[in-house]
């Protein structure tokens, strides 16, 4: 009786575990969608983030890259080599972005106040 209730209580462990990841995974990340930014040049445009990781945007210079979530930030890898980072502060959010070879803990680029359409 003793084997058949360790292997019971072993497989709703387990069964628990892979609830708990799926319901992970599943969870959309709250920086996914469609975002307006501007520019060095005060330019608006959009920067979309999907849940596969893809990043696009509509300026330009800079169409396609990847993101993913660090801490209350979206850090965004551009095929240019630029990186831009959408940050939670508070009730709102800002971006910022760094030109490439540019230290990501250093003074950006650019900074500017953003939207989530």
């Amino acid at each position: 009786m003793g084997r058949l209730r360790f292997f019971a209580t072993a497989a709703l462990i387990a069964l628990f575990a892979i609830v708990l990841t799926t319901i992970a995974v599943v969870a959309a990340s709250e920086f996914e969608g469609v975002w307006v930014v501007k520019d060095s040049s005060g330019r608006q445009f959009e920067i979309t983030l999907t849940a596969d990781g893809k990043a696009t945007s509509t300026q330009e210079k800079a169409k396609e890259g990847t993101w993913k979530e660090e801490g209350s930030s979206a850090v965004i890898s551009w095929t240019t080599g630029w990186t831009t980072k959408i940050t939670k502060e508070g009730d709102h959010y800002v971006k910022t972005a760094y030109k490439k070879g540019a230290p990501l803990d250093g003074p950006p680029t650019n900074k500017s106040k953003v939207q989530k359409k």
